[in-house]
């Protein structure tokens, strides 16, 4: 039995359906944790394919989980479906032109990831009844990514404690298995308290919050200079205390996003930030109180699933683009920097060309520059083996979190970019429930990984998913 192409076929017979959730979600973006329609939208669609829905996952309202299959090792599909702000824009025109002026817009994909997941979770369940094996596949329909580490609440909570193995991909310009390579990373609010007073009358009596929050920021920016080359941290004043110049701020907040290669790292930056935060306090004699939004583990490899995935993708080839996609591709390109398609270059040089989408599979052993951002699949990885795609679906150089992604979003060369990695996640999966033996090392991998540096989960206890991130 050639357990890729059976599962191929069953891919390509439930992809319309799919591909129409996907569009959907791209017209009704919402942002971290307010993921309402898109979460209802999903579940719906799991009920429809006859899945066991849960609901209200780790206490978060649009976390959905949709389970097939029975007995047998539990294989984890892993999708999203959260926008990002100030990106709305057109489907199918390669200009700037909002739908809605500084509405949200799907500027990183999340629609096709999140229907192209459950996509390959469909075609898994529909294989496992038609070759009666023991299994179960499980859609993780997660939000928040963008920030609100959704997944590692859920982690925290034990959604994945019986988990054999986890997948997921994320839309991107190439076809290959994703580098685990990340950043842990933490937000953390960091909120002073002063005392007001009249600016010109009483200045003396005046105790200011902004001005901690200001010294704040420029004790870190120094800080800069002495953290190791690949940390990052960024910052945002969430509140600035008040708009009246003659009334000393009482209040003032802001919000630090610090970045390190590993948890040990950024738990040391972490500490850091914390006591320049002190310091600021200090100097102004006001208080300070710091509380973690949210944070993320880095990534963790697994060399045996990152091999099964890469045999799959050599299997199937690239995506199966046409003229068409191609002109769409070009205008798209036409819109962009040298620097936007050189960044993408650098990260892959040796697929330099003149093609505008994807023609080829990456090499596992491609040089490559790595990764800086963060997501919250690093804590599903910690949890258990995972093994992630880059899926082709937009043009060669479209930077993420931009317009020129929004509008390919809903493309026919999205769409099929997203049937593609469906085919690759789905076709890896049932490798995995049908091959003790691959199971058993990607096992045996993750183990001998966390026995060299035991997890443990960035996010305290006591802390609870911030629902109301949105509309910060």
């Amino acid at each position: 039995m050639n357990d890729s192409r059976d599962v191929w076929q069953l891919v390509d017979a439930k992809q319309e359906p799919l591909i129409a959730l996907s569009d959907r979600v791209w017209a009704m973006p919402e942002l971290c944790y307010a993921e309402t329609r898109s979460a209802a939208e999903h579940s719906a669609e799991l009920e429809r394919h006859g899945f066991r829905i849960a609901r209200n996952v780790a206490g978060i309202p649009t976390a959905v989980i949709g389970e097939a299959g029975e007995g047998g090792p539990v294989i984890a599909i892993l999708g999203e479906y959260d926008a990002l702000p100030g990106l709305s824009q057109e489907s199918g025109v390669a200009e700037p032109r909002p739908l809605q002026a500084g509405g949200n817009g799907h500027g990183c994909g999340h629609n096709l990831l999140g229907a192209g997941a459950m996509l390959a979770a469909v075609a898994v369940k529909d294989w496992l009844a038609k070759n009666g094996l023991k299994g179960r596949v499980r859609y993780y329909g997660c939000p928040a990514e963008e920030g609100g580490a959704a997944k590692t609440f859920m982690v925290r909570d034990g959604a994945f404690d019986d988990v054999d193995a986890a997948i997921s991909w994320h839309p991107a310009s190439f076809c290959e298995v994703m580098p685990a390579v990340s950043l842990a990373n933490t937000r953390i609010d960091f909120t002073f308290s002063g005392r007001a007073a009249h600016a010109a009358a009483a200045p003396h009596l005046g105790r200011s919050a902004l001005d901690a929050v200001e010294l704040m920021n420029v004790g870190v920016n120094y800080m800069r200079e002495h953290i190791p080359s690949d940390a990052r941290i960024h910052y945002a004043l969430l509140e600035a205390g008040g708009i009246a110049p003659n009334v000393v701020q009482a209040r003032a907040k802001v919000r630090y996003s610090v970045r390190a290669r590993d948890l040990a790292g950024m738990h040391e930056l972490v500490e850091r930030v914390r006591k320049v935060a002190q310091g600021a306090a200090l100097m102004t004699e006001t208080k300070v109180e710091a509380q973690i939004i949210s944070a993320v583990s880095n990534l963790l490899g697994n060399e045996p699933l990152e091999r099964a995935m890469h045999d799959v993708l050599q299997q199937l080839g690239p995506p199966p683009f046409d003229a068409a996609d191609r002109d769409f591709a070009k205008k798209i390109q036409a819109t962009l920097t040298d620097q936007d398609l050189e960044s993408v270059y650098r990260t892959v040089g040796e697929m330099r060309g003149d093609a505008p989408l994807c023609d080829k599979i990456i090499p596992r052993e491609a040089p490559r520059q790595l990764m800086r951002g963060s997501t919250d699949v690093g804590d599903v990885s910690w949890a258990v083996p995972t093994v992630q795609a880059h899926g082709a679906m937009m043009a060669i150089g479209t930077p993420l979190h931009s317009w020129q992604l929004v509008a390919q979003g809903k493309m026919p060369a999205a769409h099929k970019g997203m049937v593609h990695v469906a085919k690759v996640m789905a076709a890896t999966a049932c490798k995995l429930l049908s091959d003790e033996a691959l199971l058993a090392a990607a096992k045996g991998d993750h183990a001998a990984r966390t026995a060299r540096h035991p997890y443990r989960c960035p996010i305290p206890d006591e802390v609870a998913p911030p629902l109301d991130m949105a509309r910060v």
